[in-house]
């Protein structure tokens, strides 16, 4: 294993793609959970030639203190593709990814935020014509010379499984891979963030139409009251039906109404 590791850190290109994350609780922007572990299994596989890629407003205040979080993990630089909001980032990374395709390009299985649709590493490998891995946890060999590599593949369970994939190929990093480190504050000033200008961009007009709305609260439970001991369940099931305010209805107009009535009065809607 050391071995193969040495082989990577010398010879293997590899490029991980970052987006800005967004907490599930507060929705502040941050490390996209995947994103960070993608940038983990590249740093322990190949850290001299790891090359950290985002496409977005190279402008965006928000967007540069979360890449200041990733440069804080140890990299050098990352390359921000500057391109307008809403726009499909696909031909762009087609056009990048087309002049010099790395050994192998790592991503998130999908963003935390947008269209979240988990389709942009296959769109890619598609055009790229490269075979593309699902949900890997880490790259056991890379081997150049044969021009083929072995990862791991998360499998439901907690099981694995190993993979051989030609080279150039495309691998979406699961969540059960490697946690990310901290991002260094001192890294984090150091590292540099390159802005590159490119004017191949489609507008997305869809989700510009979009309109976002907060969740809704979760209907409430109806509270079961549980016995807990054998006294409590046999006085359950002798005790007297308090109340008597019940009626049999046999119009099902009239039941719906009673029904609508029982869900307001308990709070579910």
């Amino acid at each position: 294993m050391t071995k193969d590791n040495t082989a990577i850190a010398q010879d293997i290109s590899i490029s991980t793609l970052v987006s800005i994350g967004e907490h599930p609780l507060s929705g502040r922007p941050r490390r996209a959970e995947q994103d960070a572990r993608a940038i983990e299994l590249g740093l322990t596989s190949a850290t001299d030639k790891l090359n950290c890629l985002y496409a977005g407003p190279a402008h965006n205040t928000d967007a540069t203190a979360v890449l200041r979080d990733y440069l804080g993990m140890g990299l050098k630089h990352i390359q921000i593709i500057d391109v307008p909001e809403h726009t499909d980032v696909t031909t762009t990374l087609l056009e990048y990814f087309s002049a010099n395709t790395p050994d192998v390009i790592l991503t998130g299985v999908q963003a935390e935020k947008g269209e979240s649709s988990g389709m942009l590493p296959y769109l890619l490998a598609e055009q790229l014509n490269i075979p593309i891995v699902a949900s890997i946890t880490h790259i056991v060999s890379i081997d150049k010379q044969a021009g083929h590599a072995k990862v791991l593949q998360a499998l439901p369970r907690g099981q694995r499984r190993k993979v051989k994939v030609n080279l150039p190929f495309i691998a979406t990093v699961d969540i059960s891979a490697p946690a990310p480190r901290q991002s260094a504050y001192g890294c984090a000033m150091r590292g540099e963030l390159v802005v590159k200008q490119c004017n191949a961009y489609h507008k997305d007009f869809e989700q510009s139409k979009w309109q976002v709305n907060g969740a809704q609260k979760r209907p409430k439970r109806l509270k079961v009251v549980k016995a807990k001991t054998a006294a409590d369940r046999f006085k359950a099931a002798t005790a007297k039906v308090q109340g008597g305010a019940g009626k049999v209805i046999y119009d099902s107009k009239e039941s719906t109404q009673e029904i609508l009535k029982m869900l307001i009065s308990e709070g579910i809607i």
